[in-house]
Order: structure tokens, then C-alpha cells, then sequence
């Protein structure tokens, strides 16, 4: 067996088959999202059936407007009782707990009703925007398409998240932040097994958009700002750590709301029409906080409103958002974090000096995504996709990078994981190369190994090694060098006493040997032993030639881990 630098064989090939597809799907489930908000849009606001866009914003309700959000979280919390629960929430913590503790398996129904009901709460005029229901839709609809197959748990939570993030990139027309959430958020590993096939789906969602992509949700905001000057430093550590308190206190409040929900003496179905009664009153007095909101988020990066009006604007979507989602209605995240963010750097771009007002609008938006996601090389890329300003990219960098940091050091969890840990289960999520996947066999095993000949009577292998002589728990039996098993006092004491005189090579005879080469890395060989239920493996030249080259035990594959603890807690100095 040949060593590589990655884990590869004809298996890859399939899944990326599957991927162009999934890609597909996505892209289709992204149109069916955009024309059901679309619709119920028209409904709810204006009474017509239409898959015009139009703004909740321009309607003519006056205090009616009230019912509207009340009534489509009505609508959404019936849905959730008699469909699936699986529809309540942001939409990623779901499709984490399926990938990290569900085996990457979703159900048919969450595919269906869960853009359904995003749908009715977005188009009623739920301040959430399409993000999160669509990762969820296309996580949903590769896991149905891996579970017709027969694949791996590990092949369909690649391919789920494949579907997840070609979704992604088919609303937001963004494949390279989209694949950076696969790696920072989603996926947990970064293997070809996983990456390629999410590249490879999201390429197709990004190629296959523009065929159906209407201009009002061509989500591109280009700025140009000016070169920053050695100030803006120090202002983008201002503007990140802003941003990070700001995530910390939205996080917080949040989960407060949710705990004040369920606190409630009314079943939790009520629950988002309660929410939305409030989202009502929020959007009286401010219509735009209403619905999606890209086009505000344009205008604040361009600086096309007064202070004032951003500042009531930011409170109030801020608002109604925690209170909608804490009460458990179908939503997202991303585009209400990207408007407040944007607002918050609206209103610091007065008082920072070292750069044009627009771009702090930017660092802000992108560093309360960082921060709140815990995901700063997603909002990074996701910034430059949407604005295509490469001077900004710097400030951007550092803004997000230290409410990042902030974020890690103060908060436990995040906003997603936090939901998780709720219900009983702990996502840790940081991930390295696991030390047995860097060393091999024949780094750690031991040669000099003493072995039975397999011509040695059963009763002298008794007598001269299982006796207060014994040096091994098991010894390898060999015939001319070439490994026939292991011999151990469980496999000697189920020979009868009778048949004790016949050579110990006959109590191989038919069965298959366990081995391991010297070329396999310990981590797979590892996993052998916990599958067969062993304490120590053979080791031979290679798989024509069974020629006996040394054993591996569960002790030897401790020591990779052994070096990993040294590196990690032992503080040293040289100089």
C-alpha cells in the first residue's frame, strides 16, 4: 500500500457525480424559496397572487399590518405541531445536530415544509432572510438523494452538506464563502471526500443562477472606498471589538427571549404568533425592518440614510429579529446579522478615523457575522463577494478577526451551537489532524516480537510460553516466516486435551487472518481493532507476501497521542 498525501480511491469520483446533482437540486429548491417568499408576499401585503417582487414595506395596511406576522407565525406554528419540529429554528443548528448525532439523515417531510413555512414567515413579513431555510432544504434534499444510494455516513454528511452549501451559493450568488462555511462550520473534517464534492456543488449552483436569478435579488453592493491610511488600525480594532459586544449581547438576549417563551403558559404552537405580533408592532413604525431587507442592506453600505433613520431602523429590526426567533419560528440569521452589523458601522463611521464612512459599514457587517457566527473567514470572503471592493479586504480581515476572537474568549458557545447544547448534546468545534492520522504502522509497532512455529505441539506452546516464561499475551504463529494467526490462552484452553499433541498451525486452518502493513496509517488500523474487538494486530511485509515484520497493539497506538499532549501542555524555553 502506497503512502499519500490524502485518502483517495474510486469512491471520490461517485460522490462528485453526485454533487454536480445535488448542485442542481439545490439551485432549484433556491427558485422554489425566492418565488414562495415572493408569493406570500404579494398575499399577505397587497391580497394578490403574484410572484412579483415587492416590498412588505410599500404596503397600505396601516395597523393591519399588525396581524400580518401574527397571522403567518400562526400558520408556522401549526405546521411545526402537526408536521415536523425540525422546521422551528435557524435552520443550521438543525442541520449540525443531523450531521454530528443523526447520521446525516433527514427526512423527506423538513425537505418540504421546511421552505414551505420559511415562505409564509418570510413573506408575512418575518425579519429573517432566506439563508437559513435554504441550507436546511438542500442539506435535506442531498441526504434524501445519499439515502437512495448505498453510501457511507460519512459520504451523505459530505454530500448534505454539499446541498446545504450549493443553496447557500445559489441566493447569495457567493460559492467561495460558502464553501469557506462548509469548512468552518458544517463539515468538521477537511478531507477530498468532503471538499470536493462541496465545491463541486456549489460551481454548478453559481453557474446554473444567472438562468434563473431575478435583478431584485441580485444581491451585489459595489463600493469603491478609498485606500486606508496607517489610522485605520487602531479603528478596525475599535469597529471589531464593537462589533463582538454587539454579538455577545444579541447572542444573550436571544436565548433570554427564548427562555422568556417557555416560560409562557400556552403550548409552544402559539409561540410564533405571539412573536409575530410583535414583529407587527416593530414593522408599523418601521415598514423596512420588515421581511429580508437587501435592499436596506445596499443602502446602508452606500450611506443612502441619515443617521437617525439608521439608528431607529437597526433597533427595531434588532428587535423584532430576537423576538421572532426566540419564539421558535422558521428563520435565519445572516441577512438580519448583516443588516445590523452594517448599521452599527453606519453609525461608527462618523467617529473612526483612517477610512471612508462606507467602509466601516462594511468591516462592521462582516465582523458582527464573524463574531456572531463564529465563522471570520466566511464573512471575509462573504464581504468581497457582495461588494467586490478588494481595498477593503484588509480592514475587513482585521475588523472580523477581532470580533472573532472576542467572541471565542467571552462566549462558550455561539448563537448556532448554543440551541445544541440546549438540548443535552455539546459541539466542540475546533479540529485538527488527529496525531494517529500522521504517523504509520511502522513508526510505532514492535519488531522484535517472539513467535510459535506453526509445526510446535498445541501442549509444549502451553508449557514454554503461556507459563510463568510468558513475555506476550499472544504470540504470532508462523510457517516458514509466513504469518498463519494468533495463538492466546482463550484460543489454547478451547482445544480439548485429547488433541493437544497436533501441530498448532491446525487451529488455523480455514480461517482468515487480521493483519496490518506497515504502510497503513495507525488511526486505521486503530479503527480495525475497535471494530473486531482486538488488543493487537500482525504486522506484515505486504498483502501477496504474509511475511511476519513486526505486531501493533492498542499501546503502541497511544504513543502518536502521547507526543500530541507533550506538544500541547509542556511549556518550554530554549533561549
Amino acid at each position: 500500500m502506497e503512502k499519500r498525501d490524502f485518502s483517495a480511491g474510486d469512491r471520490l469520483l461517485l460522490l462528485s457525480m453526485f454533487a454536480i446533482a445535488i448542485g442542481a437540486i439545490s439551485s432549484l429548491g433556491a427558485w422554489l424559496l425566492l418565488a414562495m417568499i415572493r408569493f406570500f408576499t404579494n398575499l399577505f401585503f397587497y391580497q394578490t397572487i403574484s410572484v412579483a417582487f415587492r416590498s412588505p414595506a410599500d404596503h397600505h395596511l396601516g395597523l393591519w399590518v399588525i396581524a400580518v406576522p401574527a397571522i403567518g407565525g400562526l400558520i408556522v406554528g401549526l405546521m411545526a405541531r402537526y408536521g415536523s419540529e425540525q422546521i422551528r429554528g435557524h435552520g443550521i443548528p438543525e442541520a449540525l445536530e443531523s450531521i454530528l448525532f443523526g447520521k446525516s439523515l433527514m427526512s423527506p417531510k423538513v425537505a418540504i415544509i421546511k421552505p414551505l413555512s420559511s415562505g409564509v414567515v418570510i413573506g408575512s413579513g418575518g425579519p429573517f432572510g432566506a439563508e437559513g431555510p435554504i441550507i436546511m432544504t438542500g442539506g435535506a434534499a442531498a441526504s434524501l438523494l445519499a439515502q437512495a444510494f448505498h453510501v457511507t455516513s460519512a459520504e451523505r454528511k459530505a454530500l448534505l452538506v454539499a446541498g446545504a452549501c450549493a443553496g447557500m451559493t445559489a441566493v447569495f450568488g457567493t460559492p467561495v464563502a460558502a464553501v469557506l462555511l462548509a469548512v468552518e462550520l458544517l463539515l468538521f473534517e477537511l478531507r477530498p471526500r468532503s471538499l470536493l464534492p462541496v465545491i463541486l456543488a456549489c460551481a454548478v449552483a453559481g453557474f446554473l443562477r444567472p438562468l434563473w436569478i431575478e435583478p431584485s435579488y441580485v444581491l451585489m453592493f459595489p463600493l469603491s472606498v478609498a485606500p486606508t491610511s496607517a489610522w485605520a488600525m487602531a479603528s478596525c480594532v475599535i469597529a471589531g471589538l464593537a462589533a463582538g459586544l454587539l454579538s455577545l449581547t444579541m447572542t444573550y438576549v436571544l436565548y433570554f427571549v427564548e427562555d422568556g417563551f417557555a416560560k409562557l403558559p400556552v403550548h409552544w404552537m402559539w409561540w410564533p404568533a405571539i412573536g409575530g405580533v410583535l414583529v407587527g408592532i416593530g414593522g408599523y413604525f418601521e415598514p423596512r425592518a420588515l421581511g429580508v431587507g437587501y435592499d436596506v442592506i445596499g443602502d446602508l453600505l452606500n450611506q443612502h440614510l441619515m443617521l437617525s433613520v439608521v439608528i431607529a431602523l437597526v433597533l427595531v429590526k434588532a428587535a423584532i429579529w430576537i423576538l421572532a426567533l426566540g419564539s421558535g419560528t422558521s428563520g435565519g440569521v445572516l441577512a438580519p446579522l448583516l443588516m445590523i452589523g452594517a448599521g452599527l458601522g453606519c453609525a461608527l463611521g462618523f467617529v473612526l478615523p483612517g477610512g471612508s464612512p462606507g467602509l466601516w459599514a462594511l468591516v462592521c457587517m462582516s465582523a458582527t457575522l464573524g463574531g456572531t457566527m463564529r465563522a471570520p473567514l466566511t464573512a471575509v470572503v462573504f464581504a468581497f463577494g457582495l461588494t467586490h471592493d478588494a481595498d477593503a479586504m484588509l480592514p475587513v480581515l482585521l475588523g472580523s478577526a477581532v470580533a472573532y476572537g472576542l467572541t471565542v474568549v467571552a462566549m462558550p458557545r455561539s448563537i448556532l451551537t448554543e440551541k445544541i447544547a440546549r438540548r443535552g448534546r455539546h459541539v466542540y468545534r475546533e479540529y485538527g489532524v488527529d496525531p494517529l492520522e500522521q504517523q504509520f504502522v511502522s513508526d510505532v509497532m514492535t519488531t522484535q516480537v517472539k513467535s510459535v512455529d506453526a509445526q510446535t505441539p498445541v501442549r509444549a506452546v502451553v508449557e514454554n510460553h503461556f507459563g510463568s516464561s510468558q513475555t506476550q499475551r499472544a504470540y504470532p504463529v508462523v510457517a516458514g516466516g509466513m504469518f498463519v494467526g494468533m495463538i492466546d490462552r482463550t484460543r489454547l484452553s478451547a482445544c480439548p486435551p485429547d488433541r493437544q499433541d497436533r501441530p498448532v498451525g491446525d487451529l488455523f486452518v480455514g480461517e482468515t487472518v487480521e493483519y496490518a502493513l506497515p504502510t497503513e496509517t495507525c488511526r486505521a488500523v486503530a479503527a480495525r481493532l475497535a471494530a473486531l474487538g482486538l488488543e493487537r494486530l500482525p504486522v506484515v511485509e505486504h498483502v501477496g507476501s504474509l511475511h511476519l515484520v513486526g505486531i501493533v497493539s492498542r499501546s503502541d497506538l497511544l504513543r502518536p497521542t502521547r507526543q500530541l499532549y507533550e506538544d500541547e501542555n509542556m511549556r518550554e524555553k530554549f533561549l
